[in-house]
């Protein structure tokens, strides 16, 4: 008996092929070969297959037939280089145990192809043991029947509990000799694997694979998600580039510089006091000052500024390119991603459903945890084919299938744990703002502005990478730095040979400059020492530097909506040198605060508009330091004049208010203003002369173009105006003229033109001085004769009206040089224009003349270029005399 089971086992262990095939009878050969149909042997060729492919792309020896690769599962762990700046140590720690999760399922899976075999041996009872002793066959007639043919006297037998075989006794044969061979355990075991043993043994690596595969998408299924994969890329490109732009170094390094030279360098920006500005004098000390419209007392506040020296100009142009390049999609990006939170919400989501997937794993895979044993009890009921319909099998993997799936539980428990972190994270602080503030607190750019929803998310997500990402980010988020990097562009560009191309002689033989459009003022301007002029336009941020002293010709400047800084040393160079200014703003913020303390201007232009809230804040209170000013205009829609405006009383001389059409309502605040010379109101929608004025004694010029004048009834009352000598009333809606316009004796300029005037009277030219008279396009169809008495009359204007004839009294006033009688209908110019020898300019084109008066040669100062007549009229002249004309020197 002994002999035979160490024959059997060895038989089991490894039988020889041939010998496989000589034990199998014909119809239990042709079963086993119908097994692998129904069997384990279709499964176990299966998991060979996959296991083994995917073991072999594990060792770099993939096959054409793989399913996939690891390197296809690898990039669901990191799909891409770059997004690391995106992953908090969490998210990382999270892709290290996926990976450690999927080694084990490579593991197991290895396992189970090698060694996953269960091992199983039939139960004896009792009752087969009785039964044997009394209906064993003989020898003889058991070999007479087929290999694993079950005898008829064994097969109703009932089962019974485990014989145990008691150590050391001579263990005796128990049941009935079946002949139960080597296929026969292999198709018992093949059975018993799918019948006894628990479904998660033999699916575990499977399970294990799924779920790491599941985790790997879910961690990184915001980066490839359509809504949120576009923003990402663009965030990590322009995040990327930041970071490595040399404009980001040298900005930083700038700001380094900056700290030391804090107290060398400042900018007058902003609201600040004459204290900061004050020179030794003691009216600058004790001088306070306000600016327009504002109802804040005025103070200085040193505002740092980038230092200049060659540090400020080494920059490669086409870094400078690239980093004004980074400017916009910064901006553009913004725009685009910080109006939602979807980001944010997805990562939220994504850990959340993480979190929750894993505490059902572990719920579910501590439950299963139990059934994994090393033995199991089979009934597979074919003891039709065995004689036996119960077995007791062995898995031998269980004992390393259950520390793998302990390890497996430990790592699902830690990961768990992490993602609990992250939601912890989530919401523990708000993540939908993001500051700048130590960045502002640590460099000089002060203006980076927060951010918020989705750019603020993936900013916090860069904090976690490094915290140095967001500061140099920064850099392109503040105007101040990307201003500093348009001057640094534009210095390369506009170099002092450019500039003085662009200088030119103006109408008043001045050497002007004018800059439009640019991104700031290049350095190489305050090098044009020659510049009389400057005119800036249009230009965001003017920064005027200690470099402004060497311009000392400089007396005139233009700022047109642009900004202008400067420092200390260039506003004392100002104050002392500057005579006029024009300033055009938007906001009345616009205006520089220092304008109001240059005290030797002479001449200040503002042009803005104010709307009715400013008008109740207005105070010129600032302007009264300018002790040497002169000449005030505003350009805006005031409701009134300034009652602060008297300030300026003792030393202003001409005041100039173009409203706009705006009516303006009160100007009583004139009558203070004695000092006043000239006075101009334009588009001030006045429909009377304002009673105001007329205390005005020292006024000499009295402008009011385009209002809505009717009537001019109060013109008795210019009488009062001793000194008044120009009268403009152009550009209204005058119908007639008083009788007693006589009474301004000292009148020697009137403008009526552009109005609705029919008839002349004749009191008009009894004013004794009058020496310019401007009657043009009006309606008025006769001269009266009396024009004869203004002897003093050197200007005659009537183009426009419906004159027919001009009477010979007029060449009574031979000092005229200017007569303007076109576009009438005159059919004959007298020929007592001879008489007026001192003619310099004639204009008669519009009329009805067919030939010209020979006497225009008397005119011996009339030139052709300023005789306005048809060429045909010219051509009726005299050949001499047209050449002489033509010849003629200009007076």
């Amino acid at each position: 008996m002994n002999s035979e089971s160490s024959n059997s086992v060895r038989t089991l262990q490894k039988p020889p092929r041939s010998l496989k095939a000589s034990l199998l009878p014909g119809n239990l050969l042709h079963h086993h070969n119908r097994l692998p149909l129904g069997g384990r042997g279709n499964t176990l060729h299966a998991e060979k297959r996959f296991w083994s492919q995917l073991c072999n792309v594990t060792a770099g020896s993939g096959h054409a037939d793989e399913m996939f690769t690891l390197t296809e599962v690898a990039s669901l762990n990191d799909i891409q280089p770059t997004y690391r700046i995106l992953k908090p140590w969490w998210d990382v720690l999270m892709d290290y145990l996926g990976f450690v999760m999927l080694m084990i399922a490579i593991f197991a899976g290895t396992m189970q192809l090698t060694k996953d075999h269960v091992a199983c041996l039939p139960f004896l009872d009792e009752t087969n043991k009785t039964s044997s002793l009394h209906t064993t066959p003989s020898p003889a007639e058991t070999s007479t029947l087929p290999l694993g043919t079950v005898p008829v006297a064994t097969r109703d037998i009932p089962d019974t509990a485990v014989q145990d075989i008691s150590v050391g006794a001579e263990p005796r044969p128990k049941g009935r000799k079946t002949n139960l061979d080597y296929q026969q355990y292999i198709f018992v075991n093949q059975m018993c694997y799918h019948v006894a043993l628990p479904w998660y043994s033999k699916y575990f690596p499977y399970l294990v694979l799924i779920h790491t595969i599941v985790l790997m998408v879910s961690s990184n299924f915001w980066f490839k998600y359509p809504k949120t994969s576009s923003k990402i890329e663009h965030f990590v490109s322009i995040l990327g580039r930041c970071f490595e732009s040399p404009w980001t170094t040298k900005a930083l390094s700038e700001t380094a510089c900056e700290d030391s030279e804090e107290n060398k360098q400042r900018i007058i920006a902003g609201q600040f006091g004459p204290k900061q500005l004050s020179t030794d004098s003691q009216e600058d000390r004790s001088s306070s000052s306000q600016p327009l419209l504002g109802n804040n007392t005025m103070r200085f506040s040193a505002e740092k500024i980038f230092p200049e020296g060659p540090s400020m100009t080494i920059l490669d142009k086409k870094d400078g390119e690239q980093a004004k390049a980074l400017f916009e999609k910064v901006r553009t990006f913004r725009a685009h991603v910080e109006d939602s939170d979807f980001i944010y919400k997805l990562y939220v989501t994504q850990t959340f459903i993480k979190a929750i997937k894993l505490i059902v794993i572990l719920g579910y895979t501590s439950t299963f945890a139990a059934h994994i044993n090393f033995s199991h009890t089979c009934e597979p009921k074919i003891e039709y084919l065995t004689g036996y319909d119960r077995f007791f099998c062995t898995h031998n993997m269980a004992f390393m299938l259950r520390k793998l799936l302990f390890t497996f539980m430990a790592i699902i428990g830690l990961y768990c744990l992490v993602c609990l972190y992250a939601l912890f994270w989530l919401f523990r602080r708000p993540l939908k703002e993001y500051s700048f503030e130590k960045v502002r607190e640590e460099s000089s750019f002060s203006d980076i502005p927060d951010v918020k929803n989705d750019f603020a998310f993936l900013l916090h997500m860069v904090d976690q990478y490094d915290q140095l990402h967001s500061k140099r980010f920064g850099i392109f988020l503040s105007e101040v730095s990307e201003n500093k990097l348009r001057e640094i562009s534009l210095n390369h560009e506009w170099t002092l040979e450019k500039l003085r191309q662009h200088v030119t002689s103006n109408a008043q033989d001045k050497q002007e400059l004018h800059l439009f459009m640019l991104s700031g003022l290049p350095n190489a301007v305050f090098d044009l020492t020659e510049l009389e002029v400057l005119k800036l336009e249009l230009i965001p941020e003017v920064r005027i530097s200690a470099k402004l002293s060497q311009m000392t010709n400089l007396q005139e400047l233009h700022l047109y909506n642009c900004p202008a800084k400067v420092e200390q040393t260039g506003f004392s160079f100002l104050r002392d040198h500057l005579r006029c200014l024009h300033v055009k703003f938007t906001d009345i913020e616009e205006i520089p605060p220092w304008v109001y303390l240059l005290r030797s201007l002479r001449e200040l232009y503002l042009t803005g508009s104010l709307n009715s809230e400013h008008n109740k804040m207005i105070s010129l209170e600032s302007l009264k330091d300018l002790r040497q000013l002169k000449m005030l205009y505003l350009k805006c829609n005031l409701n009134k004049i300034p009652t602060n405006l008297t300030d300026l009383s003792p030393h202003l001389v001409k005041l100039v208010v173009n409203n706009d059409g705006t009516k303006l309502l009160v100007l009583n605040s004139l009558k203070k203003m004695t000092s006043l010379r000239e006075l101009e109101l334009h588009h001030c929608d006045l429909e009377r002369i304002p009673h105001a004025i007329f205390s005005l004694t020292n006024l000499q010029d009295l402008d009011f173009k385009s209002n809505n004048i009717r009537t001019i009834e109060e013109v008795i009352s210019f009488q009062h105006l001793k000194r008044l000598t120009c009268l403009k009333l152009w550009h209204n809606k005058i119908v007639s003229i008083p009788s007693n316009i006589n009474q301004v004796k000292n009148l020697e300029a009137l403008y009526l033109s552009y109005n609705k005037l029919e008839t002349i009277p004749a009191a008009l030219f009894y004013l004794p001085k009058l020496r310019h008279l401007d009657l043009g396009y009006n309606a008025v169809s006769l001269i009266p004769v009396e024009v004869g008495l203004l002897q003093s009359l050197q200007h005659f204007d009537i183009t426009g009206n419906k004159v027919e004839v001009l009477p010979k009294q007029l060449f009574k006033c031979t000092k005229l040089k200017v007569l303007c009688v076109g576009n009438n209908s005159i059919s004959v110019l007298p020929e007592f224009i001879g008489q007026l020898t001192q003619l310099i300019q004639l204009d008669v084109k519009g009329n009805c003349l067919d030939h010209l008066p020979y006497q225009l040669s008397q005119c011996h100062h009339l030139h052709k270029s300023f005789f306005n007549v048809e060429d045909h009229l010219f051509d009726t002249l005299p050949r001499e005399l047209r050449e002489c004309m033509t010849e003629a020197p200009t007076v």
